[in-house]
């Protein structure tokens, strides 16, 4: 049963205001501000118009070629293969009472150019056990425009998941969608945490602002209000920012953002990541330093819903106390 969401605000004085009381002046004025320039740039100006996701006046071409190739089918069958994934993660500074905690992740949803993906998910969804579920954003199709159809969409596949349900937002997200997230009971952590409490012990889980366009992480104040050497995991959308991440002395990191290339080569080689990182990184389960971190494929398609030799995943993780050295 989809719950009743208010999807449009009725003014733009309505949604500063409640972003601005939810977030702080500053932050919600400068991420609309950030925005506007974006759009402005996917429309002809600027030097991020020759990126890849940005190309959506071509989809209908790229579709055209992938049917006289023969491929296009294929491809949007692959598109809704969603596979269920599960990653142990053994943490040495795990608290006992967490032993056994486990996070059903999803990521890069694209909810309303993914209608098949997300019948999918609704239909796996209530086979799965888990403690929490983060998002790690990209809720919505183009990475402009309006928000309307994703967070209906969106509606409609969260009646099935359980709560609580934590996220952040992604390069094609608004801040406007904020208000409409939360009104369906995602709490969205933007440089900000919460304590999770199980048996009186205690996690922290952080979310940051999107850092692949706009800018706006602020992992200092994500975690500002964590105290030295208790046991925290981050949310971002993207996993460029491992290293900051790991020098803040977070345990584990869960993002998206890649799509694990979406459109790879055989052996699932990444034709590209949109992302400055390593490609270890890419997809998966990986280390850095003393943190560990896994980088979801997404359940979603971006610019057309295809994939190749990189099907969608929901990952859930089963967090363990590990009597070593953090590994995976």
């Amino acid at each position: 049963m989809v719950q009743n969401v208010s999807l449009e605000p009725s003014t733009q004085q309505d949604i500063v205001g409640k972003l601005e009381q939810r977030f702080g002046r500053v932050h919600a004025r400068q991420r609309l501000g950030m925005e506007k320039c974006h759009e402005e740039r996917i429309f002809g100006q600027g030097i991020n118009f020759l990126n890849p996701e940005n190309w959506y006046s071509i989809q209908s071409a790229i579709q055209n070629i992938l049917k006289l190739t023969g491929l296009y089918r294929r491809g949007r069958k692959n598109a809704e293969r969603i596979q269920i994934r599960h990653n142990q993660v053994r943490l040495k500074d795990l608290p006992t009472r967490f032993n056994g905690f486990s996070i059903l992740h999803v990521s890069d949803m694209h909810v309303d150019m993914n209608p098949g993906a997300m019948q999918r998910l609704i239909e796996l969804l209530p086979e799965l056990r888990y403690d929490i579920c983060v998002l790690t954003g990209d809720y919505r199709g183009q990475a402009a425009g309006p928000s309307a159809a994703a967070l209906e969409g969106l509606a409609r596949v969260r009646s099935y998941f359980k709560d609580p349900i934590y996220g952040v937002l992604g390069n094609h997200d608004s801040i406007r969608m904020v208000p409409g997230l939360e009104e369906m009971g995602i709490r969205i952590l933007l440089n900000e945490s919460e304590a999770i409490m199980r048996g009186g012990q205690r996690i922290h889980l952080a979310g940051i602002d999107d850092a692949h366009y706009y800018r706006a992480d602020n992992i200092e104040k994500a975690a500002s209000q964590i105290p030295r050497h208790e046991f925290s995991i981050l949310l971002s959308h993207t996993p460029e920012i491992y290293r900051q991440a790991a020098e803040a002395d977070f345990k584990l990191l869960l993002s998206g953002h890649t799509h694990g290339g979406q459109v790879c080569l055989p052996g699932s080689i990444p034709v590209t990541l949109d992302s400055v990182l390593p490609r270890l990184m890419g997809s998966g389960p990986w280390k850095y330093r003393t943190m560990v971190g896994y980088t979801s494929v997404g359940v979603g398609s971006s610019i057309v819903a295809v994939r190749f030799n990189c099907l969608p995943e929901i990952t859930v993780h089963h967090l363990a106390r590990a009597s070593s050295p953090a590994s995976q």
